[in-house]
């Protein structure tokens, strides 16, 4: 779903950088088709395979670069900067438009001597600052040195952006925040169950499958509420991040669906058959989020969600409300808050739902994320930072 396109200008060149094609084509094809419909030629820049070639089936054109999203092997990420920078010189663009930390950075890194305007997004911080370590430190030099090449930053939740204020890292007169990535309204909408009707409660868990999304959390709160409620189904879907060094393993998985703990589909591209059949959504997360997108579908879709009060999850619920929120690395909390759901009657349960769809609405529709850029890119263009 797009707003109204804004008065004419001219069109400019725009790149889309972020680390993976599937984040391209998931978290931004509606903002580079909107920008496209202004007249205004975009690039999506970053990742290959499968999903690059379901962009170019949208008619999107797409860059390949290769980021590694866990690397840290200092020649190799080099190399993607240099293929980067190589990348935006050729395309002579006027705006950049970045995502996901390393895109940010090294979108920053690459730009450094040649024109156009970097607008970067900070969507979460992810487990480098949810750590006290060198790799932390690390990131923050390089946020800061990445920073003074924005032109605007759009921060996704306000607890980033006061951490980034009150570390200097960037000035209050070139950010602003985002209702995260927004969620598409009309794509998400309230559903209706799809779910077997003697099947049992369905919580549904959406998300990489790392140890600080809380997978383990969620695996050991499943054994508890199970204690309770025999009937009850715990669904993990997502991809395995066996790249990752924070991901969980493929054998302990496999032991999670063996002993019937969990259920496991795999990766899907479209969660909304999922989200019918679930009673809630869940995602007891330590990382420090933006928004996570899988909140803001949940409730789209009119479902109760749990979430951990944490960075950015927490902005996705009103707590008693459309959802709970639980205490990160809290199986026991988390396993409580599930009971508290549970205990519900089902009018309540779909009344929560009703509320978060109404959050959504109120809050977190799409629409305002795209109208945000699109002024953006009037004001650059404006001013004639471009080039």
């Amino acid at each position: 779903m797009t707003a109204d396109a804004p008065a004419a200008t001219r069109s400019l060149r725009i790149g889309v950088v972020a680390n993976t094609s599937w984040y391209l084509l998931n978290f931004r094809s509606n903002l580079i088709q909107a920008l496209r419909a202004d007249g205004h030629t975009v690039l999506a820049i970053g990742g290959d395979g499968e999903y690059a070639r379901q962009l170019a089936a949208r008619d999107i054109e797409h860059r390949p670069i290769a980021f590694n999203g866990s690397g840290t092997q200092p020649l190799h990420e080099l190399n993607t900067v240099l293929a980067l920078r190589r990348t935006l010189a050729q395309e002579r663009l006027d705006v950049v438009l970045s995502y996901t930390p390393k895109g940010n950075i090294y979108s920053a890194l690459a730009l450094f001597g040649q024109p156009g305007a970097l607008v970067m997004n900070i969507s979460g911080l992810g487990a480098a600052f949810a750590r006290a370590n060198v790799l932390a430190a690390v990131v923050r030099v390089l946020y800061r040195a990445s920073l003074r090449r924005a032109a605007w930053v759009f921060f996704q939740n306000e607890d980033d952006l006061v951490q980034f204020r009150s570390r200097n890292l960037v000035g209050a007169d070139r950010v602003s925040r985002l209702p995260g990535s927004g969620v598409d309204l009309v794509r998400f909408r309230p559903a209706v169950s799809g779910g077997d009707v003697g099947a049992g409660p369905l919580f549904l868990m959406v998300a990489r499958l790392l140890w600080d999304k809380g997978v383990g959390e969620f695996v050991e709160a499943a054994r508890q509420v199970r204690r309770q409620h025999p009937r009850t189904r715990f669904r993990l879907l997502g991809a395995l991040a066996s790249d990752h060094r924070g991901g969980v393993p493929e054998a302990a998985l496999r032991q999670w669906v063996a002993e019937d703990l969990v259920e496991y589909p795999g990766a899907v591209d479209d969660v909304r058959p999922h989200l019918a059949e679930a009673t809630c959504v869940v995602l007891p997360s330590v990382y420090r989020e933006g928004v996570p997108r899988s909140l803001l579908e949940a409730a789209a879709s009119a479902r109760p969600v749990i979430a951990t009060d944490s960075v950015g999850c927490r902005d996705a619920v009103d707590d008693g409300i459309s959802g709970f929120l639980c205490r990160p690395r809290d199986a026991a909390d988390l396993a409580r808050q599930m009971l508290r759901l549970l205990a519900l009657p089902a009018a309540l349960q779909r009344d929560m739902g009703l509320a978060g769809r109404m959050k959504m609405e109120r809050e977190f529709d799409e629409a305002r994320v795209i109208e945000a850029y699109r002024q953006r890119l009037l004001t650059i263009y404006d001013t004639g930072v471009t080039r």
